[in-house]
């Protein structure tokens, strides 16, 4: 899950100062004054963190707060951290100094910092930063009320304790950042692969899969409540593994597709990360024969060098990575690839480089996420080995990789033209508003004009034109309504 995604308010699509969750009572905590406590929430990292921050809201609106989206009127201010890399920390410690001085107006607000952050930096930011009243770690959401309460009181509110078991299963999440057409459902919480760059296993804990059949409740919701499209989340979706103590049933990531698809046959099912190593057939054989299961795989490689990929424990090789694109391309043959690319690793010489960019060339990936190495403190590799390549060596590297992926999605996007896909429209283009946009099965954006469809809506489009980033068509054929 290493994709980075900007931070942004919980609310920055509502346009009020706050509002009722629907589905919630509208409560206050028991004070002289009777108004609701009202909070406000940045998030910064993957979409595991934008689902959690479903989950922080949900506990927040039960114990009678109410959402904002005006930072300066929030009696609770949180930010939901990312980790993973030293730049979402820097954007988090500007966030933290910016608030600073909302106490100065209203020192009763309550400032917060949760999710992998809080877990890693819990003493500094409690002791050092001093801005910070209560600090939450990802598995301890549900101990919101009483560390909101212990802060209110003055007292040092921390919980950081990773679980065992923790999975918020039954927990409904509340979407209201959502374009009410797809929706994330997480179906496991933490990693078992301890890849020596990666700070995730130390944030969030051992790997836990969360109970089928509420994934199966979950989703079947969404679809009852007007959504088409979920997204099944992990940190690694393939290990998930569960099993119904009740009657020994055990359900594997690869079944677990097959039930979510067969809630409906118009209800799409995407899935997000895969490790290259655990990735199944019968997973790929779950996309084959389901319609509504996307053919779109994300399979991070990180590197194409087998040297690098043994420094940053991935557990597999060159040879090995490409073996598994070509069983994919065997089973599905127009199964979009994308993947996630580390460069300036460490020891990464410029002949490793290479050996990324060639692997780029065979497979050429309809999309990359693509980053410079950046030294997490804790993790196996700033413990074994020395961040070596000099910063601008990596940023000349990055740019190497990030244009020649532009190129390759130009020359994939070139072929598109006069092929027609089924979109699912998901809302306005942000550039227009008399176009749409959507996506294909192959998780590909495509824009095209609004001729009164609605979002929920399928419909044909044919490709007449492309940019190296998304294709533009005009709709042939309509399907059906989301609310049927």
């Amino acid at each position: 899950m290493s994709e980075i995604l900007p931070g942004f308010s919980l609310l920055s699509e509502i346009g009020t100062d706050a509002y009722q969750v629907k589905g919630f009572p509208k409560r206050g905590r028991k004070k002289k004054n009777p108004e609701p406590r009202k909070f406000y929430i940045e998030t910064y990292g993957c979409a595991m963190n934008f689902s959690d921050t479903e989950i922080i809201t949900s506990v927040l609106v039960k114990d009678g707060f109410l959402a904002t989206d005006n930072f300066l009127t929030a009696d609770l201010i949180l930010i939901n951290t990312c980790s993973i890399r030293d730049n979402a920390e820097q954007k988090v410690r500007n966030r933290l100094r910016h608030f600073r001085g909302i106490k100065n107006n209203n020192p009763a607000a309550l400032i917060g910092v949760l999710g992998c952050m809080a877990e890693r930096l819990k003493s500094k930011l409690l002791e050092e930063e001093k801005i910070v009243d209560l600090v939450a770690g990802p598995d301890s959401y549900r101990d919101l009320p009483k560390l909101i309460a212990r802060a209110d009181d003055g007292q040092k509110a921390v919980n950081v304790l990773l679980s065992r078991d923790e999975t918020y299963g039954d927990i409904n999440p509340v979407r209201v950042n959502s374009n009410g057409v797809s929706a994330f459902i997480s179906i496991t919480r933490g990693c078992n692969n301890m890849c020596s760059f990666c700070v995730v296993p130390f944030t969030r804990g051992r790997e836990r899969s969360r109970d089928a059949y509420s994934i199966i409740s979950e989703a079947r919701d969404l679809f009852n409540d007007g959504y088409r499209e979920v997204t099944l989340l992990g940190q690694n979706v393939d290990s998930y593994s569960w099993k119904n103590e009740g009657n020994g049933e055990c359900i594997t990531f690869a079944r677990l597709l097959e039930m979510v698809a067969q809630i409906n046959p118009i209800l799409r099912v995407r899935f997000s990360t895969s490790h290259p190593k655990d990735i199944s057939d019968e997973v790929l054989y779950a996309i084959k024969k389901f319609p509504n299961i996307c053919k779109h795989i994300h399979l991070p490689v990180q590197s194409g060098c087998s040297k690098v990929l043994e420094r940053m424990n991935r557990t597999y090789d060159r040879s090995w990575y490409l073996g598994k694109i070509e069983r994919i391309r065997e089973l599905i043959p127009d199964c979009g690839i994308s993947t996630d690319i580390i460069t300036g690793f460490c020891g990464e010489t410029d002949e490793d480089h290479l050996e990324t960019l060639s692997l780029m060339d065979y497979v050429r990936y309809d999309l990359a996420y693509m980053f410079k190495y950046s030294e997490r403190p804790g993790t196996p590799a700033a413990k074994k080995f020395i961040d070596n390549v000099p910063e601008e060596i990596k940023s000349v590297r990055l740019s190497e990789i990030v244009d020649l992926q532009h190129k390759h999605q130009a020359k994939i996007n070139a072929t598109e033209t006069g092929k027609i896909y089924e979109v699912l429209v998901e809302g306005t283009s942000k550039r227009s508003e008399n176009f749409l946009v959507g996506r294909n099965t192959h998780n590909k954006v495509i824009v095209f004009p609004d001729n009164g469809f609605n979002k929920g809506d399928y419909v044909n489009v044919k490709i007449t034109d492309f940019t190296s980033a998304t294709l533009i068509g005009n709709a042939v054929k309509f399907h059906y309504h989301k609310h049927l």
